[in-house]
């Protein structure tokens, strides 16, 4: 008999079926053990009665968690009074003829069984399920996690194959050019003293393959990045890169809306805020928003009031923006019920990103017999403005009794992270972000280069293979700063899911580029392969790059992309389950011509 999986069996009432699966949970009902098989699709409740056989209720009886059976019987139909609505299988059972214990399991160092919906293992600390993932991937919420990922990116497959585009593997023994983070070497044996690198991202590969004439390209690429770790970060991720030739701009950016409209509403029940979705100006939302991928469920909006207290009798704005600083400010509708203690904590919180502090004024009711404008305010530094201008910035941020408005005065950069960060924190607090909302937005209209030098040369915002816009080319010989580019960031949620550009493709300007940033003729050498292609006739190109678990992890609700990966590193970069690095022995170095160093 064929074995299947346990959601099928609402299907096969009368008839006899065999599954196979984990021992869920087993409870004993005076003569009667009913154990809840667990197989990848869900639960069935198996009945073990010695009147159907009292062999099988024998070793029914010596069930305990997380064995491994298999059973055959028969599906019968629940009474009306036992129906589990809890779970999908509940409106039936099978009664168990016969049985076979493929292995027992000692018991667990966590619970991974979830009983009418309460998970356990919530709580369990992320070392020890890191430590036995494998028992981590029993739960449920990673099941299903690792279910959504392979959907996820069947449906990415599917349209991109029926778009024309082709799948084409890039290596993962590569070379080591300097692009950004440091790269993971690997030692070649056949050639001693010399090392590959795993690919940080398929960038150069792709962008050849534009030479090469593929003309669509995608990849389900994996990349390797040695940098610190996050909640959003690992050594080791997950793109959908894609690569496009004779392509411009909006056609990039009309692919993956229409692609990921297309997946969430395919395979989630959440709502996308925007449609179409809204293209913003980066220095716009820099503004408003404090950060370049801004979470666009709420508005809590930053707006520049350098203008209206410039010259005013508060120090700490006047010499901001005497020293070309900025004064801004964000208005926290109803956060006047915040305790001091909450001002305090996201005061220390501008503290953490490099202010001196966080001004505040409090609106209080309107004062009767006056416009209908002038409230209580409360601050310690309305006495410093006067209480013309405290009312004159509390119109301008539209504040309404029961409001806080929040000032950040500084250097710009200071500013723009300190605002930025209380705004997410305010947004926690007011309880305004909706996990059941996607704010999907482009950020377009990027500077070529940082705002600031970095060891003396200009650094690229994206990466130094972003194409110039063609009306700012002249600037790069006179004032490269202002010098626009062809980048664009596909944002989701307060995370930046994707990037992307239109790339050079002509030689000189390539050059021209590796100039600015520093690059000597040695270190420009290291381009050779693709300066040189360029001179074989490459076709105008650009492409985006997904990250694919940051965008599951939005979709999934979760807080970490550990949690829509199989094997994730732990925040050291460990890998505590199969003890990784680790280190090899001598003969295993001697090999590669290596010695290590004592520290």
């Amino acid at each position: 008999m064929r074995r299947i999986n346990t959601e099928k069996i609402t299907e096969l009432s009368g008839q006899k079926v065999k599954l196979a699966g984990w021992v869920n949970s087993r409870r004993d009902h005076g003569g009667v053990i009913f154990v809840d098989l667990r197989d990848r699709t869900g639960l069935a409740q198996i009945v073990f009665s010695p009147e159907i056989s009292r062999e099988v209720y024998s070793v029914g009886d010596k069930l305990r968690s997380e064995y491994v059976i298999e059973v055959v019987g028969k599906v019968r139909k629940r009474e009306e009074g036992l129906i589990n609505p809890k779970i999908k299988t509940g409106a039936v059972e099978v009664m168990a003829e016969e049985i076979i214990v493929h292995s027992k399991a000692k018991t667990l160092p966590f619970e991974v069984e979830e009983i009418e919906g309460v998970d356990k293992s919530k709580n369990v600390k992320e070392e020890l399920r890191l430590k036995y993932r494998y028992l981590d991937l029993r739960r449920k919420k990673m099941r299903d996690n690792l279910i959504f990922r392979h959907r996820a990116i069947k449906f990415i497959r599917d349209y991109l194959d029926n778009k024309n585009f082709l799948e084409i593997e890039t290596p993962m023994l590569t070379k080591s050019t300097p692009e950004g983070a440091r790269d993971f070497l690997v030692p070649s044996r056949l050639h001693p003293e010399t090392f590959y690198s795993l690919p940080q991202s398929p960038q150069q590969y792709k962008q050849l393959l534009m030479v090469a004439g593929a003309e669509k390209y995608f990849q389900i690429a994996r990349c390797f990045r040695d940098e610190d770790q996050r909640g959003n970060r690992q050594l080791e991720f997950t793109q959908l890169d894609l690569e496009m030739s004779f392509i411009n701009r909006d056609e990039i950016l009309k692919l993956m809306e229409d692609l990921f409209t297309r997946l969430t509403r395919k395979l989630t029940d959440k709502k996308i805020i925007f449609e179409p979705w809204p293209r913003l100006d980066y220095q716009e939302v820099m503004l408003k928003y404090g950060t370049d991928k801004p979470d666009l469920r709420y508005g809590l909006e930053i707006k520049d009031i350098s203008g209206i207290v410039k010259g005013c009798g508060f120090k700490v704005f006047s010499e901001a923006i005497k020293n070309k600083g900025v004064v801004r400010a964000i208005n926290a509708t109803g956060a006047a019920k915040f305790s001091r203690s909450e001002i305090d904590r996201l005061t220390n919180l501008a503290k953490d990103y490099g202010a001196k502090g966080l001004a505040y004024i409090v609106i209080g009711s309107r004062i009767k017999n006056q416009e209908s404008r002038i409230f209580n305010l409360q601050s310690p530094i309305i006495k410093f403005l006067g209480e013309e201008l405290s009312s004159e910035i509390v119109k301008e941020m539209n504040g309404q009794p029961g409001d806080i408005i929040f000032f950040g005065a500084d250097e710009e950069k200071i500013v723009r992270e300190v605002l930025g960060n209380v705004r997410i924190e305010l947004a926690k607090k007011l309880n305004l972000i909706d996990n059941n909302k996607l704010a999907f937005a482009f950020i377009i209209d990027f500077p070529l280069f940082s705002e600031e030098l970095e060891e003396g040369h200009f650094a690229p915002e994206h990466h130094m293979f972003t194409m110039p816009k063609e009306s700012d080319l002249e600037l790069l010989d006179t004032d490269p700063f202002k010098v626009k580019s062809w980048q664009y960031d596909m944002v989701l949620n307060g995370h930046e899911v994707a990037g992307g550009s239109i790339r050079i493709h002509r030689l000189e300007i390539q050059r021209k580029i590796f100039k600015l940033i520093g690059f000597s003729e040695e270190k420009i050498k290291e381009f050779n392969h693709l300066l040189e292609a360029f001179e074989y006739g490459a076709p105008p190109h650009g492409g985006i790059a997904l990250g694919l678990e940051r965008m599951l992890m939005t979709l999934r609700d979760e807080i970490d992309i550990r949690e829509v990966m199989a094997f994730p590193k732990s925040g050291d970069g460990k890998d505590l389950m199969i003890g990784a690095p680790c280190k090899v022995n001598k003969k295993q170095l001697d090999e590669l011509f290596i010695k290590i160093k004592e520290l």
